[in-house]
């Protein structure tokens, strides 16, 4: 799949901006601040629901204005989907898909697959958990529509649980209210924990292999998934916590808890690898979660690649260009290094300065 255009209408620094992208690599160049994250950052919403920049998605509404529209029309194997995503100024949120109005936000997940590589990612490693079970849910959302419907029910079930916990800490609640919260959380925390497994056991028989080759064979990548509860223990183990539950004010267990680990030949990466190991291991997994969206959809998803390549050395940068031949790319930069100029035969170049994209000729560069 490919994003043949996108339309922009009041977003962020745009006022206006139609932009035909090219089928395979697309630069979007110039200094900070002028939108080319922007840009990103609108197709990541058209496919996703949400933005990866901030929680408070409001702030995309360009200034003064009351909302903003956007417009992507993705070429599929044997058709073209238009999507629609508006965003007003209360924070209300509605997508459409070639006109028909999408009832609800989930069902955006699954249209246009995306991965997205910032300079954020190759702290994954090293970061804390809550960023590693967002990478989690952002894939397995796109991958499947049933796991981000259970994991908004586990999320508001968990909620009304920790409310309660609250009211019972102060008297005003009797914990025996609580059987009812527990059933449900366990019921949709086991099928993402089920979900949740499988999707790192496959990561890690791709990243496994992908690591290898990028070390010359000299390093072994193992990605575990750290459950905070197997799912056959974790109702015992939810009723046995309860008096902690009860006084912490909070559930102590659950997938909202859940953690993924990175070992190099062995050792855990996080506590005793070096930046470089720790960044060429989130370059692997990038790479592998690219091929399995390719081998679950049987179609290649679309790259971003927000300013990922000045972050990397030279040979990790050609290892990301020689993978991502045969998909779409868009990628920023603040300046066109000489690994870029040599993939200039693959697609376009564009100049992007306050708010205004303009695409030049890579033989003048």
């Amino acid at each position: 799949m490919y994003i043949s255009e996108v339309n922009l209408y009041q977003f962020r620094n745009y006022n206006e901006l139609t932009l035909s992208l090219h089928p395979k690599l697309n630069i979007l160049y110039g200094e900070n601040a002028q939108g080319k994250t922007n840009l990103l950052e609108s197709i990541y919403l058209c496919a996703t629901g949400r933005s990866h920049r901030t929680t408070h998605e409001k702030e995309v509404i360009r200034w003064e204005n009351e909302e903003t529209h956007i417009r992507t029309f993705l070429n599929k194997k044997n058709h073209v989907e238009k999507i629609d995503f508006h965003l007003k100024k209360n924070g209300k949120k509605s997508a459409a898909l070639n006109g028909i109005p999408i009832q609800r936000l989930g069902e955006l997940l699954g249209i246009m697959n995306v991965v997205l590589f910032s300079p954020e990612d190759l702290q994954l490693i090293k970061s804390g958990p809550r960023q590693r079970r967002r990478f989690l849910d952002i894939e397995l959302c796109q991958l499947d529509r049933m796991y981000f419907y259970n994991l908004q029910k586990y999320h508001k079930v968990l909620k009304q649980r920790n409310y309660l916990l609250k009211n019972i800490n102060s008297g005003k609640d009797s914990k025996d209210m609580l059987n009812i919260w527990d059933e449900q959380l366990v019921y949709f925390g086991e099928k993402i924990i089920e979900k949740r497994k499988d999707f790192i056991d496959k990561i890690n028989n791709l990243a496994f292999l992908i690591h290898r080759n990028i070390t010359d064979k000299k390093e072994e990548l193992l990605i575990g998934y750290i459950p905070s509860v197997d799912k056959n223990e974790f109702m015992g183990k939810l009723k046995y916590n309860i008096q902690k539950d009860i006084q912490n004010k909070t559930t102590s267990l659950g997938p909202h808890r859940d953690d993924i680990s990175f070992k190099i030949n062995g050792m855990d990466l996080k506590t005793y690898g070096s930046q470089g190991q720790q960044r060429t291991a989130a370059l692997s997994l990038k790479l592998s979660e690219i091929e399995l969206i390719k081998k679950e959809i049987d179609e290649s998803p679309i790259l971003l690649l927000d300013d990922v390549l000045s972050e990397l050395d030279e040979n990790r940068q050609k290892d990301l260009i020689e993978s991502i031949d045969d998909i779409q790319t868009i990628l920023t930069c603040t300046g066109i290094e000489d690994i870029i100029l040599k993939q200039k035969h693959r697609g376009s170049i564009f100049y992007v300065k306050n708010g205004n994209i303009k695409i030049k000729n890579f033989q003048k560069l």
